[in-house]
């Protein structure tokens, strides 16, 4: 039975997360959108109202918090309960925005309504940068937008990636004494650029079924595309009249290609920089994402333009390898002294050396245990564990002195016999003094809210601790006496 908990142990401990301490904060999911040219007022009442009344009904939702801005973006966070399945409630989210989709402007529908579950905090941020200054900010984060983002999404262990820049796009700056000398309103322009700027299909000729002497050609027809260049968009028809004057956009505003948004300025020590914050997945073990997420960096950087450098401006995973070393650390220093009083107070190598093996069949069943529970190796667990091992050996050290003592008071009796009635005298005391002791841990496990996170994984790896303590001093212990 030790062997088994063991070899459990050891799996649990290679397939257990590893973060420097539990999620403490609940899930969240954050719904945004965009209205063009509307005030924060005008966000409000029609898009923001609309979607959070459509938000009833979802499971575990305590709250929700919305904002509008002066420049058309809206923004509503829904707050769920601590362990809500964050996957679920973005589901559940997107079910119920498709209800409300409908009631929104047209033009909010055509920008698109986001979903997306929100991270309190980065694992880490990758930035890029021109060594040489070829590359300005935008052309950096068009290629991160371009080439990074979903390389680095499809990394084992990433949760969600956030750009610190935007892709490329076509820039149309109206002049307003112009459009008014043409009398003409903005809606003009952007009513000409999206029936001209389009994507149509004209079929084919000669797809069947035809008449037999046409069956020999068959060819697509493309009569138009998308507009790519500057002055393709510079040359669409906004105006006629009957004399045959034409108004075009060139006209009437300057076109170019620039940034499809400018509300992120990155910069990096004084130069221009784009950056992508990365977010570990529910569960991911953090130390092996981010050897991950550098292993997929280094292909990339093979294929970057020259000058295009990556930095790490911002890493976490040293504070959680450096924590959880020196909790280790701190592990095997309580063993190593425990072990020293128990043979400075027991003066015998072979009782000192019994209860020491129960340490190592403890832990790792403490650990297959964490793993069931779907806990992490973090501060917490690590530090209980830590707290546990003066506790670890008491019920064996109880076990084999009083093995010890009916020996030296009877020396005709077996060893057999003296171990009967050793387990006699002291199983109900064994168990006693592990329920005691988990008795005052237990009420932390059943605590509400972001205490109850902190509290329970450290109270469920002690109880868990002390009682496979008493179960081992009891069904392990013995046969080595």
């Amino acid at each position: 039975m030790a062997i088994l908990v063991m070899l459990i142990g050891v799996i649990s401990v290679i397939n257990l997360p590893i973060e420097q301490y539990p999620r403490i904060a609940p899930p969240t999911i954050s719904v945004s959108a965009s209205y063009p040219g509307a005030n924060a007022q005008t966000v409000e009442d029609s898009v923001v109202q609309i979607i959070e009344q459509r938000m009833k009904g979802l499971d575990g939702l305590m709250y929700m918090s919305s904002s509008s801005s002066s420049n058309g973006a809206a923004s509503i966070t829904l707050t769920f309960e601590n362990g809500t399945d964050s996957d679920t409630a973005q589901v559940q989210v997107q079910n119920k925005l498709q209800a409300a989709m409908s009631s929104l402007p047209e033009s909010v529908q055509r920008q698109g309504v986001n979903v997306n579950k929100s991270s309190s905090s980065f694992l880490m941020v990758q930035g890029f940068i021109s060594e040489d200054g070829s590359m300005d900010r935008a052309d950096i984060a068009d290629y991160v937008n371009s080439n990074v983002v979903d390389q680095l999404s499809r990394v084992e262990g990433v949760g969600e990636v956030q750009v610190f820049g935007s892709a490329y796009a076509m820039r149309i700056w109206l002049d307003p004494a112009r459009l008014r000398s043409y009398n003409m309103v903005p809606a003009d322009v952007v009513e000409a650029v999206r029936a001209q700027n389009a994507q149509v299909s004209a079929g084919q000729l000669g797809q069947a079924p035809a008449d037999i002497s046409q069956q020999v050609i068959n060819a697509t027809v493309t009569v138009q595309s998308y507009l790519q260049t500057p002055d393709e968009f510079k040359n669409i028809l906004l105006k006629t009249d009957t004399a045959g004057a034409k108004v075009r956009l060139g006209d009437v505003a300057e076109v170019e290609i620039g940034s499809a948004d400018y509300g992120v300025v990155s910069l990096y020590n004084g130069k221009e920089a784009a950056g992508l914050g990365i977010s570990l997945a529910g569960g991911a073990n953090a130390l092996e994402t981010r050897e991950a997420v550098g292993a997929r960096m280094a292909e990339l950087e093979a294929n970057f333009p020259a000058g295009l450098t990556s930095v790490i401006p911002y890493d976490t995973t040293p504070f959680v390898r450096l924590s959880i070393e020196q909790v280790v650390m701190t592990l095997l220093e309580a063993i190593v002294l425990v072990f020293i009083v128990m043979f400075v107070f027991l003066q015998n190598w072979r009782a000192t050396i019994i209860p020491t093996l129960a340490v190592p069949v403890v832990l790792l069943g403490t650990f297959a245990v964490l793993y069931i529970a779907g806990f992490s190796i973090n501060v917490l667990t690590m530090f209980a564990m830590v707290l546990s091992i003066g506790l670890l050996v008491d019920d064996a050290i109880v076990v084999v002195e009083n093995v010890e003592r009916i020996l030296e008071e009877d020396p005709d009796i077996s060893i057999k016999d003296a171990t009967v009635q050793s387990m006699g005298e002291i199983s109900k005391i064994v168990i006693g003094i592990a329920l005691i002791l988990s008795a005052v841990f237990v009420p932390m496990a059943f605590f509400g809210g972001s205490t109850g996170v902190i509290y329970r994984q450290f109270s469920i790896t002690l109880i868990t601790s002390m009682v496979l303590s008493a179960l081992v001093a009891l069904i392990f212990t013995l046969p080595f006496v």
